[in-house]
């Protein structure tokens, strides 16, 4: 009996692991498309930094994209691949158009709080799955997001 809860909740683990796996493809998604507008909307006096630093972030989270992507096929898992599906359960907004570039920093901030908060549950919910690959995988893109998270609000000053 003991074998069949274990093997029940081990079940349930993958499946929600699976939710919050797809719930990063959707967020990451939206975030290219969104740094895609940052970067080519950008006005200002720091618009050459700050146009550089977009390109920068969009190529970074492209990669991160296809690893969490690439991850939930691995563990039998089904990632998200339509904008369609990607609005329907993002945590993250769409850019409106209308930012200046202070804005678009401190809309970045939040964005990758929203990520590391993500990152964060899929660690805790691949712990319980005892999936240390997936672990270790979030574990570097929260790293990563934290470290562009303190140099964006260091920016804003």
């Amino acid at each position: 009996m003991a074998k069949a809860d274990s093997k029940s909740t081990s079940s349930a683990n993958k499946t929600s692991l699976e939710q919050v796996l797809n719930e990063q493809v959707a967020n990451l998604n939206v975030l290219y498309v969104k740094l895609h507008n940052y970067h080519w909307y950008v006005k200002g006096s720091n618009f050459y930094s700050l146009h550089s630093k977009f390109e920068e972030l969009y190529n970074e989270v492209t990669a991160q994209m296809d690893a969490v992507a690439e991850r939930l096929l691995t563990i039998k898992g089904s990632p998200y691949a339509t904008i369609k599906e990607y609005l329907e359960i993002a945590t993250i907004q769409e850019a409106t158009g209308n930012e200046d570039a202070s804005t678009m920093v401190q809309n970045l901030i939040e964005d990758f709080a929203t990520l590391s908060e993500s990152f964060q549950e899929g660690m805790d919910l691949a712990d319980k799955a005892e999936d240390d690959v997936t672990a270790d995988l979030l574990t570097g893109f929260k790293s990563d997001i934290e470290k562009h998270m303190w140099m964006l609000r260091s920016y804003l000053g």
